[in-house]
């Protein structure tokens, strides 16, 4: 979202520093002076006794002189509550009384209507607490103390009781709330038979899902009745509650992750209470379904590792498979998850009960990696004991693996296969672990590392040397334009966000600014993030330093034409390594001819596009820009420049 110029200024005016840090610091009264706003503390984000940490209110900025963290109010909130850069600029807007400016007015019809709701939400939050204090919630009180939730924790997390009668719907109708309003926050819905609207939530223990920033967006109802069909219930979707994108104990657990807590995924309410009492701070759940691909995205936001940690029983272990194939396809480097399994016929919420907590970081601290349950899955009660058993293991391995986008991640999965293939089936021989100066050195590759090895082999060959710097100087031109022309930064978010970076480095960069669209000045973003030296190697590489888009900057035409210039370029010489690879990954055996043509057509492109400026002069056109540019890359720009709105080569190019 782009912020209209002078927001921020504005906001960072109307608010005071000290306020804002106050929240998490305990201040140093003898070396603070309150009056010139010139403050000190022991610094929040490591731990010391002494008050290094410095405050100076009239430029608004921090530093602290033990660990170097410094910045203003936005990135402050960023860092101590652990979220985007928007969402801190939202909760420090609130705090000042600033309405962040709607993209058009039905947006803004929309987010009212949406504030109307959670103060519905919160006013059905807080009957549903008064009514767990009533005669008619006796039994709901004596089920949370066995659980050994007693009142102050009761009150910490808001639970409440849903009577069987007189429920919220006629409380809130007799606080003058409109029905409709009721029924559009899931709380009351129409009869089928016709008799008028009815309480969704009777007779349940009521726990409130709250999203990220704290706001009350649904609940979820425990029944009383040991019968009921439906033993757990939540609220219907609504314009605040989409369950398959919400998660519960979100905003808690993301800020307790942000200060190292490790994130934990539990299966239902009460092991997301009994983790969180018990110490285990970053802990959530989905609410009453399996783990969507939106859920798992949300949890790398917080973490990059998250621990699934389900029941030990049948069902916990088949939700555990179902995450695996729900994540295969959504890893990315750094992102993944471990598995702690519960003892059989245990939750967290009884082992903590029954072994303590110790028991529980036990076992968190064993969980496994994913690739090693994706094993367990597929090798566990079944016998190998002939070349056919062997072949259908390969085959569903490589059908799984071949689910990973990320071509690296692929073949590290492969080898970390390979290894536990070899383990399993040289059982009567010291396994590689056993006797490190034995090597396994098939003639051929396993029938999963044909899925597996064709990207890193192209790469190793088609997308030589020359081709690999080239690539990564287009990758520095392009971050370093953007860094240094915000303004145009958002036109290519969704071509930014499709790079792929050959570099580490310009890989953090990358989704550092994506998490960041929208800030006028990147430069201090990137600065933060990551410090003056990784800015200052970016900026001044000399092919950047010549880029008019840098000599030039803040001209956002000439910005627009280099980035749309370098992305098509890229594009283009990737798409023909592209097609090298796929060709590599239909190779079975004997290439046919179609095959072998592929590849010398695809062979032939990358070598033009390797050779000098006075070869194939044939195949190369002027783009109105400028641009000297081949025909394939000509075509990348022009549906890159139609795709932001600029239209495309207005009349085509020019013979060169």
């Amino acid at each position: 979202m782009s912020l209209p110029p002078g927001f921020l200024d504005e906001l960072q005016t109307r608010l005071s520093l000290t306020q804002v840090v106050g929240r998490k610091v305990m201040w140093d009264t003898r070396k603070s002076n309150q009056g010139k706003g010139d403050m000190w503390a022991p610094c929040p984000f490591h731990q010391e006794k002494t008050a290094s940490f410095h405050v100076d209110d009239r430029k608004g900025f921090y530093y602290c002189f033990g660990c170097h963290a410094k910045g203003n109010a936005i990135t402050f909130v960023r860092e101590t509550e652990n979220v985007d850069f928007m969402e801190a600029v939202r909760i420090l807007a609130g705090e000042a009384g600033m309405q962040i400016p709607a993209s058009d007015p039905q947006a803004q019809q929309k987010s009212d209507r949406r504030t109307l709701l959670v103060d519905v939400m919160e006013q059905a939050v807080q009957f549903h607490r008064m009514q767990l204090q009533t005669g008619a919630a006796a039994e709901a009180r004596d089920y949370l103390e066995r659980r050994g939730l007693n009142p102050e924790t009761q009150g910490r997390w808001d639970i409440g009781f849903a009577p069987a009668q007189g429920g919220v719907l006629e409380h809130l109708k007799g606080k003058g709330v409109d029905e409709k309003l009721i029924v559009d926050a899931g709380l009351a819905a129409q009869s089928d038979r016709g008799n008028g609207l009815y309480n969704r939530f009777r007779d349940r223990i009521i726990f409130p899902i709250r999203d990220a920033r704290g706001r009350a967006i649904g609940f979820g109802g425990r029944a009383m009745d040991p019968n009921h069909p439906a033993k757990y219930y939540n609220s219907p979707e609504t314009d605040l509650f989409d369950k398959g994108r919400s998660l519960y104990n979100h905003g808690p657990a993301r800020e307790a992750a942000g200060k190292g807590k490790p994130l934990i995924v539990a299966e239902g309410y009460m092991d997301v209470i009994a983790l969180s009492e018990a110490g285990f701070t970053a802990t959530v759940a989905p609410l009453g379904t399996a783990i969507t691909d939106n859920q798992l995205r949300l949890l790398w936001r917080i973490a990059d590792e998250p621990i699934i940690a389900l029941d030990g029983d049948k069902a916990g272990l088949r939700a555990a498979m179902r995450v695996i194939d729900i994540a295969l396809p959504l890893l990315e480097a750094g992102k993944s998850l471990r598995f702690a399994l519960m003892p059989e016929g245990l939750d967290p919420d009884d082992l903590i009960k029954s072994q303590g907590a110790g028991a529980m970081q036990k076992l968190l601290d064993a969980a496994i990696p994913m690739v090693q349950l994706l094993w367990q899955r597929e090798t566990e009660g079944r016998v190998f004991d002939s070349p056919e058993r062997k072949a259908a293991l390969d085959k569903g391995l490589r059908e799984k693996i071949k689910l990973i986008a990320d071509a690296s991640i692929r073949a590290h999965y492969g080898e970390a296969i390979k290894e536990l293939r070899w383990d399993l089936f040289s059982n009567r021989r010291p396994s590689r672990a056993q006797s490190p100066q034995r090597k396994w050195t098939p003639g051929k590759q396993a029938a999963w590392q044909r899925d597996i090895s064709p990207a890193v082999s192209s790469k190793n060959s088609a997308l030589g040397t020359g081709a690999a710097q080239e690539d990564y100087l287009r990758e520095v031109v392009i971050l370093a334009t953007i860094i240094a022309n915000p303004g145009v930064a958002l036109e290519f978010e969704m071509a930014l966000e499709q790079l792929q970076c050959r570099d580490q480095t310009h890989s953090e960069i990358q989704a550092c600014l994506l998490r960041n669209m929208g800030a006028q000045d990147l430069r201090d973003v990137i600065y933060e993030a990551f410090g003056p030296m990784v800015l200052e190697n970016l900026m001044t590489q000399r092919h950047v330093a010549i880029s008019p888009a840098i000599r030039r900057a803040g001209d956002d035409e000439i910005a627009r034409m280099c980035l749309a210039e370098e992305f098509a370029k890229l594009n283009a010489r990737l798409g023909q390594a592209r097609e090298i690879e796929d060709a590599v990954e239909d190779l079975s055996g004997v290439a046919d001819e179609g095959l072998t043509w592929r590849l010398a057509q695809a062979s032939a492109a990358i070598e033009r596009a390797g050779r000098g400026d006075g070869e194939d002069k044939a195949e190369y056109s002027v783009h109105k820009n400028g641009a000297r540019l081949k025909k394939d890359e000509l075509t990348a720009l022009d549906q890159l420049l139609a795709q932001i709105g600029m239209g495309s080569g207005d009349g085509g190019p020019k013979p060169e």
